[in-house]
């Protein structure tokens, strides 16, 4: 599981003074569904993300990811998440194969162990052709596959996915789909930040709607249509960030 309470995080800047980035958001999200958070560039998922994450530290606020807080536990909450995002580099040098092989190793897992996880890993993803392969060869879709294997490879209780499929073509960007899908499906639980309407209706159990760093809205699709009198997510937005 993953609950937050009145997270929040203020940035402070010599021109504009504080800026609060996130506004004290609360939500739970479940085992084997997924949130989805949904929201314009801006609005603060990124950095709601990254404090889920213990990338970044709250200013305020707490939240806890599979039973561990991310202030007090980082260490434990790191071991027990995956995070992606179409931002996340490779190492060029490295094959795919070694890439995915040394994150394996930084979560302690034993050589038995990580070369049997790969195996499957590699497998289902398609990865055999280009295992050996360095990183900075690969293609756009390649290197989000090894960016997947790499979320992937301590099989983690909970998985974070930042706007994964930005900049992305379309079947790259459906087999990102499907595995957010697998995870819910093998009862992981997800959170799903997009700003891409389609992607809301197509996957998210609950959907809670961010701007200016508030959570504003928060329901199941049929929810949030009843409530606001909209059947088409994008509408519904507009009226939720419009009020």
């Amino acid at each position: 599981m993953i609950e937050s309470q009145g997270l929040t995080k203020i940035f402070k800047d010599k021109k504009r003074g504080e800026i609060r980035a996130v506004d004290g958001v609360s939500f739970k999200a479940q085992p084997g569904q997924i949130y989805g958070l949904l929201g314009a560039n801006g609005a603060g998922k990124t950095t709601t993300l990254r404090m889920l994450a213990t990338i970044l530290k709250p200013s305020s606020g707490t939240a806890k990811v599979a039973g561990f807080d991310v202030v007090d536990d980082p260490e434990k909450v790191r071991s027990n998440v995956g995070f992606l995002s179409t931002a996340t580099a490779l190492y060029g040098r490295l094959t795919a194969k070694e890439f995915v092989e040394y994150f394996g190793r930084l979560h302690g897992m034993d050589e038995a162990a990580l070369a049997k996880r790969i195996g499957v890993i590699f497998d289902r993803l398609g990865m055999n052709e280009f295992r050996d392969r360095r990183c900075d060869k690969l293609s756009t879709g390649m290197k989000q596959k090894v960016s997947i294997a790499r979320t992937l490879v301590h099989d983690p209780l909970v998985m974070i996915f930042d706007e994964p499929t930005i900049g992305l073509d379309v079947m790259t960007a459906r087999v990102i789909v499907q595995f957010i899908r697998e995870c819910r499906a093998n009862g992981k639980t997800v959170i799903f930040s997009t700003h891409v309407m389609s992607e809301v209706e197509k996957l998210c159990d609950t959907i809670g709607i961010i701007h200016n760093g508030k959570l504003l809205a928060e329901g199941t699709l049929p929810q949030l249509r009843e409530r606001h009198g909209e059947q088409d997510m994008e509408e519904i937005f507009v009226k939720v960030v419009g009020e």
